[in-house]
């Protein structure tokens, strides 16, 4: 259980990124549709569950040091090699994101000029993954607990403070930024783009465990978590969207609100959850090229690390925010190949057993 849990909650700090704990994405994609972001939620919370589940338990069935051996089991030759292009890049992208980011909330937080806030960063992601992947689960994974207690301390003040009655928020809440034209679609896409980031560290970090159900679980439970932690931030700022419609960093503003100190945990846990998201996509980017236990495997770390840092300041956090959309709908189709590839897999064990 232990086990599984170092997984589930790797998976979480992978995926719970700058964009989501800083609440954005949830107001765009959940609380922009007031009452039914709350059905949305559920949605995404089954399937965050489900795709865990399967694809941890795929890396642990190939026992894969990356993402491709999966990739190309799901979505076959043609599909596969898609599927491969695009999140191989969208590694690469989102990581230089979180670089860019991080010397931002430097900045805003602490004073602290931009480039040298991205260079703190991209020391930490370089030195961190000169580590195994065992260890590098488990630093991801440390930053979990905390988040919870925090979002938890958010939405227990947001709703023992809420000025509205639920009706004004669900019709205040409607005037948002959405980031789709309604609920259903907003939370599949929400899910897909996630999935079609967090799939390729969730199968390295299955590939650790020999045992798939040991694999599953870690996956299922991540999933869980996952959908709990929207649910949860989606009603922190449904009930206080007076308050934060409009603000650029919905949570940090709640949590500035409750105590300028607690504005600060919030600050350093955005920190954190930026240095995770930029571990595991680094990671899973490298191993895709290089396999780890390969002599320049170190070296070749350090280069990506290096090229990412520069390629925050050049545009390219431009052209990978052109293209989130379009993951997104790749992403769709991804998840209906993981769909297939359950569904065969049950038929030929059914198969096997009768």
């Amino acid at each position: 259980m232990k086990k599984s849990f170092q997984i589930g909650s790797a998976f979480v700090g992978l995926i719970v990124g700058a964009g989501f704990a800083s609440g954005q994405e949830v107001m765009q994609y959940f609380t922009s549709f007031g009452i039914w972001g709350t059905v949305g939620g559920i949605i995404a919370t089954i399937l965050f569950a489900f795709l865990g589940y399967t694809l941890a338990q795929l890396g642990s069935q190939l026992q894969t040091q990356s993402h491709k051996d999966v990739i190309y089991h799901i979505g076959g030759r043609y599909f596969g090699f898609i599927f491969d292009i695009v999140i191989t890049f969208f590694l690469f992208g989102v990581a230089v994101v979180m670089f860019a980011a991080s010397g931002s909330t430097f900045e805003q937080m602490f004073g602290i000029h931009p480039m040298i806030g991205s260079i703190i960063m991209v020391a930490a992601t370089i030195l961190t993954l000169l580590l195994n992947i065992k260890k590098i689960i488990n630093i991801i994974a440390v930053a979990t607990p905390y988040l919870m207690i925090i979002v938890f301390t958010i939405v227990i003040y947001s709703i023992f403070t809420m000025d509205l009655t639920l009706q004004e928020s669900n019709a205040l809440a409607q005037e948002q930024t959405a980031a789709a034209s309604n609920w259903i679609v907003g939370s599949i896409l929400y899910v897909s783009y996630n999935i079609a980031c967090g799939a390729a560290l969730l199968i390295v970090m299955g590939g650790t465990e020999k045992d798939r159900k040991v694999a599953g679980m870690g996956g299922l439970l991540g999933g869980i978590m996952l959908g709990v932690l929207i649910i949860l931030i989606h009603i922190a700022l449904l009930v206080k969207v007076d308050v934060v419609g409009g603000v650029a960093m919905p949570t940090l503003e709640l949590a500035s609100q409750i105590h300028p100190f607690v504005g600060v945990l919030m600050a350093i846990a955005l920190l954190g959850l930026m240095y995770n998201t930029a571990v595991g996509m680094f990671y899973s980017f490298t191993v895709r090229l290089i396999k780890p236990n390969h002599k320049k495997f170190k070296s070749a770390i350090v280069l990506t690390g290096l090229v990412g840092f520069f390629a925050s300041f050049v545009g390219f956090t431009t052209l990978v925010g052109k293209v989130y959309s379009t993951v997104g709908y790749i992403g769709i189709a991804f998840i209906v190949a993981i769909i297939i590839a359950w569904a065969r897999k049950g038929k030929k064990e059914n198969a096997y057993t009768a």
